[in-house]
């Protein structure tokens, strides 16, 4: 089994990760700057900020994966990719993996295609969070160290505390090309999701390199 320390844990993705990798046997650590709502069972929760490298660098101690699960949106606005790329040297000084949940925005409609960001298809009121994760996947591509195994994760289009679904034990993979199904819907649940996400700790498929999951 894995250490695994969730950056952004009580959050609406990292909180699933959570969840999900607990019911493995993974020895899981969320790190968020409040306590959890509902605490889950074999969760060890740790109160503080992921921008503070000293928290961070403290409880690396063993970890094998580091998922960062925080959100481009509300008072982080603006520290996303900051915070990520303080992160990178500590990260990669442990030896451990970054997982990086980024957002659909970050896509192609098709291979080669531009990115749906860059698109003008985004709508202005989301348009300042998904450059940010887009923007960290630029960072991660040109920043991170040799030595550093890092992988950034785009969930469906529909994904969030919105349309949570229910767990269908069930999903699709693909790199940096959006999934969508017969009607033209790309959509993910949380538990899925994060059944996706750790199926990719647990068997890793990408490396350095960026992958998507939906229905």
């Amino acid at each position: 089994m894995s250490k695994i320390l969730i950056l952004g844990g009580n959050g609406y993705a990292g909180s699933h990760i959570a969840r999900e990798a607990a019911s493995r046997g993974h020895a899981t650590v969320s790190l968020s700057r409040s306590a959890p709502a509902q605490a889950l069972a074999g969760v060890q929760y740790e109160q503080g900020s992921a921008a503070h490298l000293a928290t961070l660098e403290h409880l690396l101690d063993g970890v094998d994966v580091v998922v960062g699960a925080l959100s481009p949106f509300g008072d982080l606005a603006g520290q996303y990719v900051p915070i990520y790329r303080a992160a990178l040297a500590p990260i990669a000084k442990a030896e451990a993996r970054f997982v990086v949940i980024g957002g659909f925005s970050g896509l192609r409609p098709a291979p080669g295609a531009e990115r749906f960001i860059d698109s003008g298809q985004v709508p202005p009121e989301y348009y300042t969070g998904a450059r940010e994760t887009a923007d960290a996947l630029e960072m991660l591509l040109a920043d991170a160290p040799q030595e550093l195994d890092w992988l950034f994760v785009s969930p469906a289009a529909q994904f969030g505390a919105f349309a949570p679904g229910e767990r269908t034990g069930q999903y699709r993979k693909s790199a940096d090309v959006a999934l969508f199904d017969a009607a033209g819907h790309s959509a993910i649940g949380g538990a899925d999701f994060a059944l996706a996400v750790v199926d990719e700790i647990e068997q890793p498929s990408v490396h350095r390199g960026q992958i998507s999951f939906a229905y």
